[in-house]
């Protein structure tokens, strides 16, 4: 069975493992620039993954909206995304929902992303937050791959725990790691990995510093380093819901979102850490519409289930 039952939902939040078949989700979207526009040139999915096409919004770019029809992840399930566009064309692809990553007794959960961005293309990979449950077990590698002068942003978020809930994440597998190439050449690879007992690390001040959500935005092309400043002035300008570095120093995780920024070899990478989900996902949210808009001239708002 590949969905889960409302009773075996309920079973999964409560710490109850669920007895369910391991399952193996698959989606490949490719765009193409043809006869002057972008075009959809390749479309398969695979249970539990569906990809939606919306219409964008008037003067902004085709999406693509991948969403997942079981519920959530349990121990042993498995999503394989590939996503790429061709010379010259320009895309979206999002994610319907959080994702959510349900309490394992041994197996692993993983998700493998593949974003590819062609010469003379612009991709933007804005997947929603995963949240991590007590006890969840989670392997994801998202592997950006560009050619020429491609440019792409990607992001990825996390959450520890249902804050709603009063719940906290102590153990576990978390490992999020990231890879980037540029013309078959590594220019950057980064993993974060927390396993067995990991509320020493959320919680230690050196670590997540009792952290509720991170997250990673990154921005590849070949004048990333040109948007750091603006990056980093927008960073301290979000204000009380998703605060910027300096007001952090005097106000703690609890009031907002830490954001950090640094530039090289064509990558400009931005860590959000907060001790409120909803702030990170804010700073998350106005840091990607001002980059976009600096970067590609696009609007800056997001895809309309971001305002959900």
């Amino acid at each position: 069975m590949l969905d889960l039952t409302l009773a075996e939902r309920r079973d999964a939040e409560r710490g109850v493992e669920v007895k369910k078949v391991a399952v193996h989700g698959a989606a490949t979207v490719r765009f193409e620039h043809r006869h002057g526009e972008t075009r959809l040139a390749t479309l398969y999915h695979h249970d539990p993954l569906r990809v939606l096409l919306p219409t964008p919004r008037r003067g902004d770019l085709p999406v693509a909206v991948l969403a997942t029809t079981s519920g959530g992840m349990v121990g042993g399930d498995r999503m394989d995304i590939d996503l790429s566009v061709g010379p010259g064309a320009r895309a979206l692809v999002t994610t319907q929902a959080a994702e959510k990553v349900y309490r394992s007794t041994g197996a692993d959960c993983r998700i493998d992303t593949r974003v590819a961005v062609e010469p003379g293309g612009w991709l933007e990979w804005l997947p929603q937050e995963a949240i991590v449950f007590e006890g969840s077990r989670l392997r994801r590698l998202t592997r950006l791959e560009l050619s020429g002068d491609a440019r792409l942003i990607a992001g990825e978020m996390l959450v520890f725990g249902r804050a709603a809930f009063g719940e906290t994440v102590t153990r576990g597998l978390i490992r999020d790691a990231w890879e980037v190439t540029r013309d078959a050449r590594l220019v950057w690879a980064d993993a974060l990995h927390l396993d067995g007992a990991v509320d020493e690390a959320l919680q230690h001040p050196a670590g997540f510093a009792g952290a509720a959500a991170c997250a990673t935005l990154l921005h590849a092309a070949p004048d990333a380093a040109d948007r750091l400043d603006a990056v980093r002035a927008l960073a301290d300008g979000l204000g009380a819901d998703g605060l910027g570095a300096d007001d952090m120093e005097a106000n703690g995780l609890e009031a907002g979102a830490r954001v950090g920024a640094t530039a090289f070899d064509g990558l400009l990478v931005i860590r959000i850490l907060g001790g409120d989900a909803r702030a990170v996902r804010r700073a998350y949210a106005a840091l990607w519409s001002g980059l976009r808009a600096a970067a590609a001239g696009l609007p800056t708002r997001l895809p309309r289930l971001w305002e959900v």
